[in-house]
């Protein structure tokens, strides 16, 4: 009985443990850039700044100035949980009323 009961302690420990490092390495890594935050377009390769930006303007006018902005705004203290989408609408507007002033 202690035999089986030794066994199944550490099955049940294994289990777990496999289980949290699951959990953990799912919520480490975001697939896609444009619903990320700020810390994730840090570590992000450039060609994958320049997508997500294609991806969330639905053009290519100017998306190297608002990958500019966006590493600007990256490069602001406490800016890593601000959203990645929101970062580029702010930097996009800002881009339309410059051309329309």
């Amino acid at each position: 009985m202690k035999f089986i009961k030794k066994y199944l302690k550490i099955i049940i420990g294994v289990a777990v443990l496999i289980g949290v490092i699951v959990v953990f390495t799912r919520t480490q890594h975001s697939t896609d850039l444009e619903s990320g935050n700020m810390k994730n377009w840090r570590s992000a390769a450039n060609e994958r700044r320049i997508a997500a930006v294609k991806i969330l303007i639905a053009s290519e006018e100017n998306v190297e100035l608002i990958v500019a902005c966006v590493d600007k705004i990256a490069d602001i203290p406490d800016s890593g949980d601000m959203n990645v989408r929101d970062a580029v609408a702010l930097c996009h507007t800002g881009i339309q009323l410059r051309e329309h002033i």
